[in-house]
């Protein structure tokens, strides 16, 4: 803590001496205003105009709009620059004369300001608020309406617009992520991105300690209807937490700043799920409240497994071609699983003047889910003794996975009468508990009628203070500096019981507590230079110190660390409005609870899973080349990257007879090299498509000098999504969505791959107020069937999951309520814990960027 008080000094004091700069008011001689327009450039004067660009129809800021200042004798350009994410806009060092500002953005009308009159004395003229309007027309009884994008670029990160998406009607957000450009998620929830599972997952800006033990779980508890876009940002600056090596995706839920009283209640129903909704929204004067939640269940999802897993006696210590076989499992049970997610949010914000806003929230996640093995038999044969000996066993096998999550927010922001120039406060606790218990009752073979039973009490708390300050240097430069404090609490109570009876020992029992403290500064710079380029380095420090203990075996030795972590981010807009962007960064990933938890999780005896809490972080560095560009209807992207992981957090597989045992360790590499490729194309004014591709080759390597344990595995693993959406008349629209991910490359072995797909159709009804609507999933597919093979020296395991996933359902909406519209109000800031590997077994940016790590 003291670390932090003294990073909080040290930013308050760089924060006093910024505040008492000059205002800038101008650039320096040479520099040019932006992303100016085309055209000669004016003789430098001292005059400024500025203004804010904002939707005439929702009264939002209009972001990256061009300002154009032309003049009224050539009609030609003669200066200009782009809006920031405000929608706010400065022409400075403009000569005397008189100008027409001319506004311009794709999907608006353009918006000409004739007979601005700049003076000898280098006036300053605001325009004041500048209204835009949708390119939309009315003509007659045909409405011909503008359609925001499904898939959107930005300057730093992709936009999926999830509220356009009728298809994942009924579905919660792990159906969302399916559709967005460079994601993949398999139908465990968990979720990669360019292939990898380190990264982080937001929630209106902010984490919950629940995905800090498991990502898929917190999408779970997210109803689909609930979110509003899904932000993806693959090199994250030196803002965010260093940790999140593949990216952060930022979720952004459905909001409102509206003046007046509006309820919103959303069902679905169908042969595997059903869900219920509600958001409610009070705003009067400066003061609002919100509430929200959803709630879901699964099931009737019924499916099977089979395996075939063989285990090797080694010959030699050095070859490990030189064995015989020991063993061979075979196994196979029925399964299916019940789950109830929720999620509720109470939210209060208040404008204390012009200058002060406050925010406070509190959200609580809910999960209760049972998986079941049913009749699960076991048949496995020996060799190598003087003969083969038979065991056979039957058992029904019950697993349990209970949590609920508290997180309450505290925020205070002052915006300072310096345009863009803030400083804010935050604060967050959190606190996860989790129940994980899985039962075995036998019921023939060896040791039938024993029932045994693991008991997993665990949780996940965390205190988090960070403060960010934000100024202007000049008018093309601005600094960024925050600090940032973790506090985080990890405690896992397991006990495994025998006919009732404690067994101890082999780790079967005991009390681990995990105590962690991450203090972080950084600093991040902005500067735009020679008209369309913008540049933004960073640098971030943090410093880890870890305390871990067994209450029945001591403590664990785990040494501190600091970690020095840059980032650099080039970009520039060409003259047809195409943006190409270069980036760098270095990013660690922490362990998350799922590999440090050293309990024994053996709910399938012959795979027994244990976790090491003594394992350091990974560190990874990334590259990333991207451009982006508009052919007529067409938005396209393409990106090329390369990642390299040193200490990856890898499984360690090893036969104890009949039984794979997985711990982990950091004992490996990882290398990716790839691109995307993702377009957006309105055929029609009614018809749409969007889709892409994700392909990269994948090189992992253990790096053991003993060939006996040696293992490496390459090769290429692509995925695909296609989205086609059109409207009828009279409100009716359809949408269809499929989505393919091949084979995941692992380091012993291989995953297979799958797809899905759905349908949907809606009816708009009551003036849009409410909706009506039906859909199916995998109609000619009642099955999909996942293989997946691990090999290596003393063992080779061949399994076959079959998944039924075939569904209907129907939808419903009704929206109450009268609202009136407001001026934009000031965004939130939020905290967000970037620092922990998430496991992909178990499963569990942001609009503004407060310090310790947000975009």
């Amino acid at each position: 803590m003291k670390k932090f008080v003294f990073l909080i000094v040290l930013t308050g004091n760089a924060a006093a001496v910024l505040a008492q700069a000059p205002a800038g008011a101008g650039r320096p001689a040479g520099a040019p205003a932006g992303a100016a327009a085309a055209g000669a450039a004016p003789q430098a004067g001292t005059g400024r105009i500025t203004g804010t660009i904002l939707d005439e129809a929702t009264r939002q800021p209009v972001p990256y709009a061009t300002v154009v200042l032309l003049s009224p004798a050539t009609g030609k350009p003669v200066d200009g620059t782009s809006a920031d994410d405000n929608g706010k806009f400065t022409i400075p060092r403009v000569a005397a004369g008189t100008y027409t500002v001319q506004v311009s953005f794709i999907g608006y009308k353009t918006v000409d300001k004739p007979g601005v009159v700049m003076t000898d004395a280098g006036n300053t003229v605001n325009l004041g608020t500048i209204s835009v309007a949708s390119s939309a027309q009315a003509l007659k009884e045909v409405r011909v309406e503008g359609q925001r994008a499904l898939v959107e670029e930005k300057v730093d990160r992709t936009v999926y617009n999830a509220e356009k998406d009728e298809t994942t009607r009924g579905g919660d957000a792990t159906d969302v992520l399916r559709r967005v450009p460079m994601l993949s998620v398999d139908l465990d929830g968990n979720v990669s991105l360019r292939g990898s599972q380190n990264i982080r997952v937001l929630i209106n800006n902010r984490p919950s300690t629940i995905s800090a033990s498991s990502i898929a779980d917190a999408l779970k508890q997210i109803p689909a209807d609930q979110i509003k876009t899904v932000e993806v940002i693959t090199s994250p600056s030196a803002k965010y937490d260093a940790e999140g090596s593949g990216g952060i995706i930022n979720i952004v839920t459905k909001q409102n700043n509206l003046q007046g009283f509006t309820l919103d209640m959303r069902a679905s129903g169908g042969l595997r799920s059903g869900n219920l909704g509600l958001n409610a929204a009070y705003r009067v004067g400066k003061m609002g409240f919100s509430l929200g939640g959803g709630g879901r269940a699964m099931y009737n999802s019924p499916g099977s497994f089979r395996n075939d897993q063989l285990t090797y006696r080694l010959l030699s210590a050095t070859d490990p071609t030189d064995r015989e076989l020991a063993s061979r499992t075979l196994q196979q049970a029925d399964t299916r699983q019940n789950n109830v997610f929720g999620r509720y949010t109470l939210g209060w914000d208040y404008d204390i003047n012009k200058h002060n806003f406050l925010s406070a929230s509190v959200q609580l996640g809910l999960r209760n889910g049972t998986n079941y093995q049913d009749d699960l038999r076991t048949q496995t044969t020996f060799y190598g003794g003087p003969v083969e000996t038979f065991t056979n066993s039957l058992r029904d096998v019950k697993v349990l996975d209970n949590s609920t999550t508290v997180d309450a927010t505290l925020n205070y922001t002052h915006n300072f009468e310096k345009p863009r120039q803030e400083f804010s406060v935050l604060g967050q606790y959190s606190r996860n508990v989790r129940t994980n218990n899985f039962t075995n009752d036998i019921r023939e073979g060896l040791n039938a009628g024993d029932f045994i039973r693991n008991i997993n009490d665990s949780y996940n708390e965390e205190v988090t203070l960070q403060a960010d300050y934000v100024t202007p240097i000049q008018e093309n430069q601005m600094l960024e500096i925050g600090a940032k404090d973790i506090v985080r609490r990890v405690n896992s109570d397991y006990t495994t019981l025998r006919n009732g009876q404690p067994q101890v020992g082999q780790g079967l029992s005991n009390v681990f507590t995990y105590d962690q403290n991450v203090a972080a500064a950084y600093a991040a710079y902005t500067l735009n230079f020679l008209k369309n380029y913008t540049f933004k380095p960073g640098l971030r420090y943090e410093y880890t110190s870890i305390s871990a203990d067994f209450q029945q075996e001591g403590s664990a030795s785990i040494p501190s660390y600091g970690v020095l972590v840059p980032s650099v981010n080039l970009s520039r807009k060409l003259a047809n409005g195409n943006l190409l962007k270069a980036a760098y960064n270095r990013r660690i990933q922490r362990p998350s609870l799922q590999f440090l938890n050293p309990n024994r999780q053996a709910a399938n005896p012959l795979n027994v899973t244990i976790g090491n809490p003594e394992l350091d972080p990974e560190f990874t560095n990334n590259y990333e080349l991207a451009y982006n560009t508009f052919i007529k209807q067409t938005s396209l992207s393409f990106s090329t990257f390369v990642r390299n992981t040193t200490g990856s957090i890898q499984p360690v597989r090893t036969p104890s007879g009949d039984t794979i045992i997985t711990n982990y360790d950091n004992i490996g590499t990882e290398n990716a090299y790839g691109g995307s490729v993702s377009a957006n194309v309105n055929i029609s004014k009614k018809f749409s498509l969007s889709g892409g591709t994700d392909v990269y080759y994948a090189v992992l390597d253990n790096n053991s000098a003993n060939p006996i344990f040696a293992a490496s595995n390459s090769g290429w693993v692509a995925s695909g999504r296609l989205i086609a959406s059109y409207t009828f008349d009279s409100g009716w629209g359809f949408q269809s969505f499929a989505f393919y991910r091949g084979r995941q490359v692992q380091l012993q072995g291989y995953q297979g791959g799958f797809g899905i797909y759905s349908l949907s159709l809606k009816k708009d009804f009551a003036e849009k107020r409410g909706s009506f609507g039906i859909g199916a999933d995998n109609f000619f597919t009642p099955s999909l069937k996942i293989r997946s093979n691990i090999n290596s020296a003393a063992f080779e395991q061949n399994s076959v999951n079959d998944l039924r996933r075939i569904g209907f359902r129907v939808n419903l909406s009704y929206r109450l309520g009268k609202l009136t519209t407001e001026q934009p109000r000031r965004r939130r800031r939020a905290i967000s814990n970037d620092d922990l590997k998430e496991g992909g077994d178990n499963g569990a940016g942001a609009t503004e960027a407060p310090a310790g790590g947000r975009p």
